[in-house]
């Protein structure tokens, strides 16, 4: 007799409450095994394959591709066979075998919620407030009932329950209603039945400030520019692009670098041309190839080194600054899915080489969209090399709640005084910001020198080696 599981979506670890489906990758019907992954999701740090710690036939599939699902939320239904012959443990007589949570014993596949080595937790209860608003009732065609007033509650309480329920399961989505003043229940969601999602609440936020600006002042009359662009969006039909998943990660957070960190930037011009030289000869004699980019995040972390209250955050509401003992240092790379910073653990314990091999895998892991939430937050300092995109300069936002950023523009032949005579050479704008809350000018100027010096002269850096 086949035992049918419910497959809820896990929690996948650094605080994520939420994951969009991106692609099934099995049918209804389909014959899956332990360990196998069902669903690509995509989540505000990186695309994941989520594996099913059940083996069996698919029976159910819950959620269209496009749609946001909080964790906890069911996947899938899998029919598993006979138990006493699978890897699962018997169903529990008290309870009926259908809706039963199973305890996997081969699934080695480990997200945190479910794995090897101990038994399975219940699944996630939804709040009261929020029980009519699963993501997904059930199969498609099938709705659920809805559950009977228990005796001790009257009609006209039930009916007063419903009427102020709010359709919201996200921890973040309340949290940001409360820091915006808004009142989830005058906001109409647009998610699956209803659900208030992040954006909603973005939304409404935005209408509040304007209304709070309108009331401020008095309502100018309308230019005949502003009627026209309002014509010309309504004539056109604006397309709507919602900041979600990557795109929405990376506003949210560039918004509050820019609300909370006073940063300021300074830049140099610096010959390069002895670094590109120094390079050559590194790969000159076989072996793994050196990237500039490991060059120059060899340099940083040398430089931290020197100036180490610059690998820092401020605790704000300790109003203390916190230096950091080791560098993770973070790189800025440009993916389909757009731009996301992995992160090089440890970087002050790698030399050129290990650098070079360890920024080459994760740049790829991105590129290809396997990266682990874990790969990308965490970072102590960014290295930003924007000169990839053809440009010189850049006053780029710092990565909350990184205290610096080094920026590194083309580097390109240009006339440059040489050993007291005109010379063509290669030169490179380099850029730092900063938060000008844990230095002032003069650490910040002395870091950008230090850099600039180890790529006009590689033989400073043989000091800190």
């Amino acid at each position: 007799m086949a035992v049918v599981r419910e497959f809820t979506l896990p929690d996948l670890g650094e605080g994520l409450t939420e994951a969009e489906v991106v692609r099934w990758l099995v049918d209804v019907g389909d014959v899956v095994a332990v360990d196998q992954p069902v669903v690509e999701v995509e989540t505000a740090k990186a695309m994941v394959e989520v594996p099913c710690p059940y083996g069996g036939v698919v029976t159910a599939r819950f959620g269209e591709e496009g749609t946001e699902l909080p964790v906890g939320a069911p996947l899938l239904t899998v029919a598993v066979g006979d138990p006493a012959h699978s890897d699962l443990a018997p169903a529990s007589p008290a309870r009926p075998a259908a809706t039963e949570s199973a305890e996997a014993e081969g699934s080695g596949n480990v997200l945190v919620g479910y794995g090897t080595q101990a038994p399975a937790a219940r699944r996630r209860r939804v709040r009261p407030e929020a029980a009519g608003s699963r993501t997904n009732p059930g199969p498609v065609g099938r709705a659920p009932a809805p559950p009977p007033p228990t005796a001790s509650q009257a009609p006209s309480q039930a009916d007063a329950s419903a009427a102020t329920a709010v359709a919201v399961i996200s921890p973040l989505v309340r949290r940001l209603a409360r820091e915006h003043g808004v009142d989830l229940r005058q906001v109409r969601g647009t998610g699956p039945d209803g659900l208030i999602l992040r954006a909603d609440v973005e939304g409404a936020a935005r209408v509040l400030e304007q209304r709070a600006e309108s009331a401020a002042r008095p309502a100018p009359h309308a230019t005949p520019r502003t009627h026209a662009m309002r014509t010309a969006v309504a004539e056109t039909g604006a397309e709507r692009i919602p900041l979600r998943g990557v795109r929405g990660a990376v506003a949210e957070k560039l918004s509050r670098s820019r609300r909370e960190i006073p940063d300021a930037t300074c830049w140099v011009d610096a010959d390069a041309t002895e670094l590109m030289a120094a390079r050559r000869a590194m790969n000159a004699g076989g072996g793994e190839k050196v990237s500039l980019l490991a060059l120059l995040a060899r340099i940083c972390t040398a430089a931290l080194a020197k100036y180490p209250e610059l690998n820092a955050t401020v605790d704000t509401e300790a109003r203390e600054i916190v230096r950091l003992p080791g560098v993770h240092l973070g790189f800025a790379a440009q993916t389909e899915r757009g731009l996301v910073v992995p992160v090089v653990r440890d970087a002050h314990t790698r030399d050129a080489v290990g650098l070079s091999l360890e920024m080459a895998r994760l740049t790829e892991a991105a590129r290809t969209g396997t990266l682990a939430p874990a790969q990308l937050t965490g970072g102590t300092f960014t290295l930003n090399n924007y000169g990839v995109f053809g440009v010189d300069g850049s006053t780029p936002i710092l990565n909350h709640p990184e205290a610096a950023m080094l920026g590194v523009g083309r580097i390109v032949p240009k006339p440059w005084v040489h050993d007291g005579e005109l010379a063509v050479r290669q030169v490179v704008q380099l850029s730092f910001t900063f938060d000008h809350r844990v230095c002032d000018g003069g650490t910040a100027g002395g870091f950008l020198r230090y850099v600039a010096d180890c790529v006009e002269q590689p033989a400073v850096l043989l000091r800190s080696l």
